[in-house]
């Protein structure tokens, strides 16, 4: 007997067709039969009613850490793609700064064979390769086998790619194989030994600083080797003003450069740190007001592509130490569309659309796995209720880890469910 799904009621925001409409959507065993103004339910149909939510091609993180292999005491691939599905994602691209690193093809094996196994593979998880053996920055990783065995992108995330010559070729060979490469942006020797954005704050605090060109030199160079060698290139979690220009400028001159931030990074600020709470702690650090009014201009004019949420657990007896000894990083899937919603939406910056391209169509385009919403195709979407309105609560986070931030904020908008591979999660 076919599995029978009709979704009433919908508003479906589909950015490379153009469509917003409410409307139905039947699916049947997992394809889009109809889509159509109204449907009548048959018996066997299974109602699910979607007033007032919006139905999106499937969204995707395109940078996360799911900590497996070597790690799992802070996330495992079952419990990341269980936080992802609560945050609405029905895919992630998980970074290769594990132990071992994504540095061989049995290890990309390995992560999309467990991917396919965490919850029936209701969120797809494509693995971002090592651009170097072991993330050292010393000897290209194998990339032909790692392509061919599912990796969708490569990056030495966690550490930059810090020599000129090796991603010089790194972007040669990406090029070969039709992926990006995905830029931890960084020098080495003008970050090493800092804790925060170099600045105003961390001179009060007396915290070791990690200054804003130490980000943007790398753009800088990266850009004049991606237009050199005509290859495509990522930048991974930009957080200057000073950056995105450098970003904007290189589009402008036709180099084939992305970009992504983080909704901690168009949030809140390094006033934060003041807290001394390690979860204020990230890499790139928080910056000034002034770096985050220019990240929401960037978003707003489209210099910036997507929005990824770097999500990066860590245990709770990790965090729980000095600010300068704590690991980096937060978790963020589960308080992506919330926050998006919240900061960008409701005040204007951004539009459903345009949230909705930076969370699939673009991020997706990048990658190449894009989703087509349209009878015959199979169904791989997303709820999301935009006006509800809830509060953090860490406790209840699927994700293993509990670092963030934000709990006891107050947000709008919140996912509702996903639909994938034949699978309807509600929540």
């Amino acid at each position: 007997m076919s599995e029978r799904i009709l979704l009433r009621s919908g508003r479906l925001i589909d950015p490379p067709t153009g469509r917003d409409e409410v409307t139905d959507i039947l699916i049947v065993d997992g394809t889009i039969h109809t889509i159509q103004r109204s449907i009548t339910p048959g018996p066997e149909d299974k109602v699910v009613d979607l007033t007032g939510k919006i139905v999106a091609p499937g969204l995707i993180d395109i940078h996360v850490h799911l900590r497996e292999p070597g790690y799992e005491h802070k996330e495992t691939i079952e419990t990341g793609t269980l936080s992802a599905a609560y945050g609405g994602f029905t895919a992630v691209c998980c970074m290769p700064n594990t132990n071992p690193a994504i540095d061989d093809e049995s290890i990309v094996t390995f992560i999309t064979t467990q991917g396919k196994k965490a919850h029936d593979g209701i969120v797809d998880v494509y693995p971002i390769a090592s651009v170097s053996k072991a993330r050292e920055g010393k000897t290209l990783a194998p990339i032909a086998e790692l392509v061919h065995a599912g990796a969708v992108g490569l990056s030495d995330d966690g550490a930059p790619v810090f020599d000129a010559k090796l991603m010089r070729r790194a972007l040669e060979y990406a090029t070969m194989y039709k992926v990006p490469v995905m830029q931890h942006c960084e020098i080495p020797e003008l970050a090493h030994g800092g804790v925060m954005n170099e600045g105003k704050v961390s001179t009060e605090l007396g915290l070791p600083g990690i200054p804003g060109i130490a980000e943007e030199i790398m753009i800088a160079r990266d850009l004049l080797l991606a237009e050199y060698t005509n290859s495509r290139y990522h930048v991974c979690h930009m957080s200057t003003a000073a950056a995105v220009d450098l970003v904007r400028q290189g589009k402008k001159k036709g180099i084939s450069v992305t970009c992504e931030v983080t909704p901690h990074h168009f949030t809140v600020t390094d006033e934060l740190v003041r807290s001394y709470d390690t979860n204020t702690k990230m890499n790139p650090p928080l910056r000034t007001q002034k770096d985050v009014d220019a990240i929401k201009e960037g978003l707003k004019d489209g210099t910036i592509d997507v929005i990824a949420t770097d999500h990066a657990p860590h245990s709770l007896d990790e965090k729980e130490v000095d600010y300068i000894q704590a690991p980096f990083g937060i978790v963020g899937l589960e308080t992506a569309i919330g926050l998006t919603v919240t900061e960008l939406v409701k005040p204007g910056h951004l539009t459903l659309r345009q949230m909705i391209e930076k969370f699939s169509t673009n991020p997706r385009a990048i990658i190449g796995k894009p989703v087509t919403v349209a009878a015959g195709e199979r169904a791989n979407l997303s709820f999301i209720d935009p006006e509800a309105q809830w509060t953090v609560n860490i406790a209840a986070f699927r994700s293993k880890s509990k670092n963030s931030p934000f709990n006891g904020k107050v947000l709008t908008g919140k996912a509702s469910g996903i639909y994938n591979h034949g699978k309807l999660m509600l929540y």
